[in-house]
This record gives C-alpha cells, sequence and structure tokens, in this order.
C-alpha cells in the first residue's frame, strides 16, 4: 500500500480552494449536502448521516464507533463544511488513509474510501441537499455575528441551551467562548441561578482542587477557614470550567466522581453536600488527541463532551469583521479611519479579542496609524500572516497577557526548532516530543 503524508494542518471552513459547493441558498433557507458514512466492521454493516464534527474510532463513546481492534480509540474526525468534508487524524496509533494515502488531514471526494485499522469506511453525498438552520437575528446574548457559520452556532446554542447535559465549548484563543458559555446560561432555564468561572489555567495545581471543591479549615497550610468551593457556590445554576485541558491529571478522577454522584466532599472533611449543578466547559485543546497521548482521561471527555460546540475563527467569519468593528468603536470616531477591506484582510489570529483590542489602538492613536502598527509587526515577525501577539505588553488584563506571552514564546521556539533542523518537520517534531501533525498545525498558526 502506498503511503503518503498529506502536511496539512488544522483546517477551519474557508481556509482551503475547492470548486465543489456543497451548500447553496434557497429562497428563504440554507441547504447543505450532508455526507453518509457506509462500512462493514467485526459486527456487520453499518451506515450513518454526518451533520457535525464527530470522532470516529473503537471506543463505546465515540459518535461513530468502528468494531475493529486495530482502530483506535479515537482514531479520526470528520467535519462536513460548505465545501467538503474534512477527514483529521487524531494521532492515531496506525493511521488514517484516503484512497491508500496516509493523511494528517485531507479533503474528501464523493466516494472517498476512508481506511482506519482494518475497516474501509466510505463516503458519498446525496443527490437532494437538507435544510440547515439558521438563527433569525444576529445576536445571541454578547455574541454578535451576521455570517453563516455564527448563525448556525447560534442556532445551536439555542438547542443546547434547553438541556441541562454537559457542554464542551472549543475554539481558538480570543474567540469568546466564556461569552458563549454566558450566553448559554442566561437562555437556559438556569439563568437566574449563578454562573460561576474557574480558569484552570490560572490556578497551581495544588489549588484547583480547593478551589473547585472546598475545604475546612486546617485542611492545608494557609486554610484558616472553612471555604465551599466553586462547585457549592454555582449549585442551582451553571459552572464554567475554562481551559479544562490545563486540569491535572490526577485531579481528573475525582471531578468525573463528583459529576456522576452530584457530590462533593471538601478538602479536610468525609461529609458529601449534594449540588445540582450544570457543567460548561472550555478548551482550544484537542482533548481527543490529549486522550490518545494519555494525558487527559477518556471517561471524563466522554462525559463533559455530551454537546460539544465548535467556534469558528474570525478568519472563517471575515464578512463579521465590519460588523464587530463598528459594535467595538460604539459611535466612537477615530483619526484616519481604516476602510472595511483592509481590517476584513488582516490575518486576525487573536480573533475577536485582538479585533477589540485594535479598535482601542485605534481610538487612541488613530485607524491608519494602528493598522501600520499591526502591518510593522507582522514584518518584524517575518511573517506575512502573523497577527501583532508577539509584541506582548504589559499593561493588560493578566489572561491576555499570559495567553499572548505563551504564543510569542511558542512562535519563537518554533522558529528555532525549524532552523535547527532546516526545516525538516519530522525531526523537528522527534526533538520536540510532539506529534508531526501538531507542529505543522503551529507553523500554519504562527505563519511560519
Amino acid at each position: 500500500m502506498a503511503t503518503l503524508s498529506i502536511d496539512c494542518p488544522l483546517m477551519v471552513p474557508g481556509e482551503y480552494d475547492d470548486e465543489t459547493e456543497l451548500r447553496r441558498e434557497e429562497p428563504g433557507r440554507l441547504v447543505r449536502s450532508w455526507p453518509e458514512l457506509s462500512w462493514n466492521d467485526d459486527s456487520g454493516p453499518h451506515k450513518c448521516v454526518v451533520t457535525a464534527r464527530t470522532t470516529l474510532g473503537s471506543a463505546p463513546g465515540a459518535q461513530v464507533r468502528i468494531g475493529d481492534r486495530e482502530v483506535s480509540r479515537l482514531h479520526a474526525e470528520l467535519e462536513p463544511t460548505d465545501r467538503g468534508t474534512w477527514v483529521r487524524d487524531l494521532g492515531s496509533r496506525n493511521g488514517t488513509f484516503v484512497n491508500n494515502l496516509q493523511v494528517a488531514a485531507a479533503l474528501l471526494p464523493d466516494g472517498a474510501r476512508i481506511r482506519v485499522g482494518r475497516t474501509d469506511v466510505v463516503l458519498r453525498y446525496p443527490a437532494e441537499a437538507s435544510p440547515v438552520e439558521l438563527w433569525p437575528k444576529e445576536t445571541f446574548g454578547g455574541l454578535i455575528g451576521a455570517s453563516t457559520p455564527m448563525r448556525e452556532l447560534f442556532a445551536q446554542m439555542s438547542r443546547v441551551a434547553q438541556s441541562d447535559a454537559p457542554v464542551l465549548i472549543l475554539g481558538e484563543t480570543g474567540t469568546g467562548k466564556e461569552l458563549v458559555a454566558r450566553a448559554i446560561h442566561d437562555a437556559s432555564a438556569r439563568a437566574a441561578g449563578p454562573f460561576v468561572i474557574v480558569d484552570c489555567a490560572a490556578l497551581a495545581s495544588s489549588l484547583i482542587e480547593g478551589e473547585l471543591f472546598g475545604h475546612t479549615r486546617g485542611a492545608f497550610t494557609g486554610a484558616v477557614s472553612a471555604r465551599a468551593g466553586s462547585f457549592e457556590a454555582a449549585n442551582g445554576g451553571t459552572i464554567f470550567l475554562d481551559e479544562i485541558g490545563e486540569l491535572p491529571l490526577e485531579l481528573q478522577p475525582k471531578l468525573l466522581r463528583v459529576l456522576e454522584s452530584r457530590c462533593v466532599k471538601r478538602l479536610g472533611e468525609s461529609e458529601h453536600r449534594s449540588i445540582d449543578v450544570r457543567l460548561v466547559a472550555a478548551t482550544h485543546r484537542d482533548l481527543r488527541r490529549m486522550v490518545n497521548a494519555g494525558a487527559f482521561r477518556e471517561d471524563l471527555y466522554f462525559r463533559i463532551a455530551v454537546l460539544p460546540l465548535a467556534l469558528p475563527p474570525l478568519r472563517a467569519r471575515k464578512s463579521d469583521v465590519a460588523l464587530l468593528f463598528q459594535h467595538f468603536l460604539g459611535g466612537r470616531q477615530t483619526v484616519e479611519p481604516v476602510s472595511e477591506q483592509e481590517i476584513a484582510e488582516m490575518p486576525w489570529l487573536g480573533n475577536v479579542r485582538e479585533l477589540r483590542n485594535f479598535v482601542e489602538r485605534a481610538c487612541a492613536i488613530g485607524g491608519k496609524d494602528a493598522l501600520r502598527s499591526s502591518q510593522a509587526t507582522i514584518e518584524a515577525a517575518g511573517a506575512p500572516a502573523a497577527a501583532d501577539s508577539s509584541v506582548v505588553a504589559f499593561n493588560q488584563p493578566f489572561k491576555e497577557f499570559r495567553e499572548r506571552w505563551i504564543d510569542h514564546g511558542e512562535r519563537e521556539y518554533l522558529q528555532r526548532l525549524l532552523e535547527r533542523h532546516g526545516r525538516n518537520v519530522p525531526a523537528a517534531a522527534e526533538e520536540a516530543g510532539l506529534d508531526r501533525t501538531y507542529v505543522y498545525r503551529l507553523i500554519r498558526k504562527h505563519g511560519l
């Protein structure tokens, strides 16, 4: 069997060129051809239709379960988009193949044969298209978007808000994951209850357990009084665990126990306290890859990912840039205003947060100067499509500072790593102890 690794990073709608249009506008509605899968495994023949990001694997909780011992627990992902369906390997132990070529990620043609383990999965597009639900407004809670990806997301959020099941929000830094969590809470039956935020990345590993579950007086050094944890504080409402991918591995079984028993036990006491809390979690990491790498528990992943929501990056909804710019501007005037086309063509790797900061800078020094400043930063970084996140200011909220500092260090590390190995990505990945596909994603992310 011929093998070819297609060096393709994680993609999003709008980041590829393909002439196969699988979405079309009809009067008053949007329709799309959803891919249909068929395969034979150890348990017999199967068929299904894919209408959202879908995980293929042998794990019982996989959305498309393949009865094949050679298939990884979380093997690959399928994502239907307006111009076709993407398949992405999730760090499987024996790879994903499309028409006998090994791929990291690939856009699938009609009739594509996806090989996972010993099983061939055939993908076909039906002749008739199905309607796509779009939210009738350009806002949902604190979120703004008139583009198709956002109106689809708003419709999904509306449905999710009516449930009480756990939600997992996936998206890049700056896409508005906390706003999504807040909007879901406000649209739910729990709106009158508390909305408690815990940033798992901002707490020392030794403090997270006490923060989540509470503690008694003297439970550890510095515990001068008893304290209820965030789960107790969120009783009757929603708890939002931001960056749940940063949760220490040793604490994950305790979180799973709380979610399953709906009880918490404070550090230092034996009493269990009943709670009525809905969990909404968020991460910019791919938890399925972390599961395959042993860095995140599979049972916890399936427990929190009952209702996954994927947020599109700003570059995948360029038509929203001007709308958001005017929203952040709020009627203020800028000296030498920039055109909508100029701001729409910026890469916005920091997403909506970066755009908001750009508006503040434009109001302070003028739109043209702010644009020139961003472009100068891009040129200084040597990347034609990099954002201005490589310049890290110290006079900003800590969370934004930390994210920009990490991005800056990540880019510098990657650039020097590639230089040492003459841009030989497999060799660079081996030295760094990273999956090669992840290195390609970093290269794309930082415009290298």
